[in-house]
């Protein structure tokens, strides 16, 4: 009941009440990513939507999704796989303001380095 009471009320967190009604209506499911994430569009393929498996995160989207869902590609990486680069590195989500997120050598964030005091504070005698 309390999962239900939060999927009327939430979107970030996974589909909403109606993202899943409007789904069963019109969606053809068309693909899944390695992250889990569904790909669907509508019988004549003027729109195409994803459900995350997870947390609502565009970043988590790959480039050959990506470009199927904003019509750069007509066909799906399941129809027609996308060609990638030697020298492209893999795709991985923006972990900024999370546990992942990348600090520089020395920030004060990082979990390996302890603030140095570059004094000694004054004690009156």
């Amino acid at each position: 009941m309390a999962s239900l009471i939060k999927r009327l009320v939430t979107w970030w967190d996974g589909q909403s009440v109606g993202t899943q009604l409007f789904t069963k209506r019109h969606g053809h499911k068309v693909g899944e990513d390695e992250q889990g994430n569904i790909y669907y569009r509508n019988g004549d393929d003027t729109r195409r939507w994803v459900i995350y498996a997870g947390q609502n995160d565009s970043s988590r989207v790959g480039p050959e999704w990506y470009g199927w869902l904003h019509h750069t590609f007509p066909k799906p990486p399941t129809e027609e796989p996308f060609a990638r680069k030697t020298w492209e590195k893999p795709h991985h989500e923006n972990l900024t303001g999370t546990e992942g997120a990348f600090f520089r050598e020395g920030s004060l964030r990082r979990a390996d380095v302890k603030p140095q005091t570059d004094y000694e504070a004054w004690s009156p005698e």
